[in-house]
């Protein structure tokens, strides 16, 4: 036994100094991993205060929380901290509906949806005449859907307060990609469940562009994967197939038709003659002579002299540039053209929103989008004010209404129809799910008539009509419009009904 032990001694000592190197080598390692990580003052714990807001004619009382849902990986690690806002009316049941909502971007926050369409205090935005020095002042919304159901606003890491905990590497891959996307945020949505002790509540997921995009795919994997069913999800402005755009290919006129009937819709209400009647007469164009003559192509100089004519007439452009255009207008050339008369240009969201130009001899666009610059100072200033005074949850963190640095880090993969095909199964497998896709009329970065193809595509499901789509004047975010909003929630409170 004494000589084992002088033996490993004296080698001990032989080896002492490489070994103190090594050790140090390690130590320094160790170091630099942990330097590595990031690094954030601890958020606050969860804040509730006590509100009331005047709603669909009567005073709702609610309790609005700020929380915090930690996200870990495989080994149990957290890795990120996502914010939620809730709004509970109070004495309600705990069977009460909640409604999870996104937003999309990706890299946007869900303050649109909170403030702007659906939350219990709105701030202006999104129209024609709002700035960014506008007071964010909220006022009630009485287009709130909290007196039918309980509301849970997420904000996906990177925006809002909600933040990754891990490098720029790590955080990429765990966060800033479609599927892993869906992933994280399907387990949050039950962790608020648990946490609030609400999984015998009737369960709807909300989405907007490409929270459109998340929010069948995040209703299938709750239903598949998690064991979660979800009584029904409403999918707003959605960006619900990428590949019927961004993957199209050179022969496919799929492109030139989703986006016509919003530019003639735009046309249609500066002349004050927007109507459903007028618009089935664009859509009932579009799917027939348009896209004959589109397939036709130049060889066909009639085909041609026809689709300069109808188009000039929809969008209200000038014959010759459409001619120059062989009848194919982009959005980008239109928003440009329709209002270059007024050195003015309009917005993908909304066409008929518009700003100055600040290039209008540019032979490019130069400037930012009318309504994007518009809106980010007035809802940050509002929900800031709103966290930090209204409901005392204090931090000094920085607010992202709209991260143009997730955007840019963000994984799109392949376009693909994977949102269509989720919600397709998600249906499928639940006979009592209700479906609304809603949408504006002037809307050109998600125009409705994509959802309306997809839509007529999808089988029937044992019913009429499985999922509802309904168009409202407006753009992107038509509920900024007072009686779109109204329209939208009196549209959305059926669905309500039907699935219970």
């Amino acid at each position: 036994m004494i000589a084992r032990l002088f033996t490993a001694l004296a080698v001990a000592s032989l080896l002492a100094a490489p070994i103190a190197a090594q050790d140090k080598k390690e130590t320094s390692t160790v170091e630099k991993k942990v330097d590595d990580e990031v690094k954030f003052p601890p958020l606050p714990a969860d804040k509730t205060v006590r509100q009331s807001a005047s709603i669909g004619g009567r005073s709702i009382a609610y309790d609005a929380t700020i929380g915090t849902i930690p996200v870990r990986d495989d080994k149990g690690k957290e890795i990120g901290q996502v914010v939620y806002t809730s709004y509970v009316a109070t004495g309600g049941a705990t069977n009460r509906p909640v409604t999870f909502a996104f937003n999309g971007g990706p890299g946007a926050s869900s303050v649109y949806l909170n403030l702007g369409a659906v939350g219990p205090k709105r701030v202006q935005f999104g129209a024609q005449g709002n700035a960014p020095s506008d007071a964010p002042i909220t006022t009630d919304n009485s287009n709130s859907w909290l007196d039918f159901t309980d509301l849970v606003f997420i904000d996906p890491v990177g925006t809002g307060f909600s933040r990754s905990l891990v490098d720029a590497d790590k955080t990429k891959k765990a966060f800033y990609a479609n599927d892993p996307d869906i992933k994280y945020l399907s387990k949050v949505v039950y962790d608020w469940l648990v946490k609030a002790g609400r999984l015998r509540s009737p369960k709807y997921v909300m989405g907007e562009s490409y929270g459109g995009y998340r929010a069948p795919r995040i209703a299938y994997e709750l239903q598949s994967q998690i064991g979660v069913g979800v009584n029904g999800i409403v999918m707003v402005s959605p960006y619900l197939d990428p590949a019927s755009g961004d993957g199209a290919t050179a022969l496919s006129p799929l492109p030139w038709m989703i986006d016509l009937p919003s530019m003639a819709a735009a046309h249609l209400e500066q002349q004050h003659q927007l109507t459903p009647a007028a618009m089935v007469e664009v859509e009932a164009y579009t799917r027939g002579a348009f896209a004959t003559d589109l397939l036709r192509g130049r060889t066909d100089p009639q085909a041609v002299s026809r689709l300069v004519t109808n188009v000039s007439r929809l969008t209200g452009l000038d014959p010759a540039l459409v001619q120059k255009m062989g009848g194919r207008v982009d959005s980008a050339t239109f928003l440009r053209e329709i209002h270059r008369a007024d050195g003015t240009i309009g917005s993908v969201y909304d066409s008929n929103v518009t700003a100055f130009d600040p290039f209008p001899w540019s032979a490019q666009r130069q400037s930012n989008d009318p309504i994007l610059d518009a809106l980010i100072a007035p809802t940050t200033s509002a929900m800031v004010d709103f966290v930090t005074r209204v409901v005392g949850w204090k931090t000094d963190a920085r607010y992202h209404a709209l991260s143009y640095e997730v955007n840019a880090a963000w994984d799109r993969g392949k376009p693909d129809d994977t949102p269509v095909t989720d919600l397709r199964k998600a249906i499928a497998n639940d006979p009592k799910m209700a479906v609304m896709i809603v949408h504006g009329w002037d809307d050109l970065s998600c125009p409705f008539f994509a959802s309306r193809l997809i839509v007529d595509q999808m089988p029937s499901f044992g019913a009429t009509e499985r999922v509802k789509l309904n168009v409202y004047p407006g753009g992107h975010m038509f509920y900024s419009r007072e009686d779109s909003g109204a329209a939208f929630k009196r549209d959305a409170r059926a669905i309500y009904g039907a699935a219970r």
